[in-house]
């Protein structure tokens, strides 16, 4: 009988150890093989910095100068107490929009110059057969202002609109609701310097809330005039003037 051939003990092979077939590759080396084309060399190129947005100047006249006056004629201890405007709403009404609307589309157009931001438009609630109305057609558009376009739209309103005003002699004071709000309405949307006479269609109002954080009408009126509001019968503050002193 031919003798089975033994394997040496020192040539056994332990448990689980694959001969390698070749020179493994280094994980960094690896890793930028993997990397897909067009995107090596990317994390090295250094990111755009973004450029700071100021605040307007009117919301930094009112944090500098308005909010210590609130405090110091209210008595106020806690400067979170101090009125401040909340948002602006800007709503037009035009009754002959259904049947014409392209006139829609051109006061849609106005109302974003004028705001800096698109309105929606307003529809009927309920169906007046007198007016020709339906519900749910579009009678007009209403945009609402908070943030950096409310202090913005403010300072131009107080600045540059109301001071183009036909015979103006001041803003009224019985606009005020009982909880802290101002209502407004204006006659002629071509007060805004924004507005170019040549493409006007239709001359229309508009009506305008300015929405506080007080539930108080002295605190309201105090907070508006000390912005430069000019109320009728009343010494207008000088802010803009106020504000470019700073500034200097």
């Amino acid at each position: 009988m031919t003798p089975k051939s033994e394997k040496p003990e020192g040539e056994k092979k332990p448990k689980g150890e694959k001969q390698p077939k070749g020179e493994k590759q280094p994980k960094a080396e690896k890793a930028q093989a993997d990397q897909p084309k067009g995107e090596k060399g990317k994390a090295d190129k250094p990111k755009a910095a973004k450029v700071p947005v100021s605040k307007p100047r009117l919301q930094v006249f009112y944090e500098d100068k308005v909010r210590p006056r609130l405090m110091e004629k209210f008595g106020f201890d806690n400067k979170m107490r101090v009125p401040q405007l909340e948002k602006i709403v800007l709503n037009v009404g035009y009754g002959e929009a259904p049947k014409n609307p392209k006139i829609l589309e051109s006061i849609v157009a106005e109302m974003t110059q004028i705001s800096g931001q698109k309105p929606v438009t307003t529809k009927a609630r309920k169906a007046i057969s007198n007016f020709g109305i339906r519900q749910g057609m579009a009678i007009g558009a209403s945009v609402t202002l908070r943030g950096f376009r409310m202090w913005e739209f403010l300072d131009r309103f107080i600045n540059a609109a109301v001071p183009r005003i036909r015979d103006f002699r001041g803003l009224p004071t019985r606009s005020f609701d009982g909880r802290g709000n101002y209502s407004l309405g204006i006659k002629e949307q071509m007060i805004f310097p924004e507005i170019d006479y040549d493409k006007v269609q239709q001359v229309h109002g508009m009506d305008i809330v300015f929405v506080t954080t007080t539930n108080k009408d002295d605190e309201a009126y105090a907070l508006l005039r000390e912005l430069g509001m000019p109320f009728r019968g009343e010494t207008p503050v000088q802010a803009s003037s106020e504000m470019e002193g700073a500034a200097d």
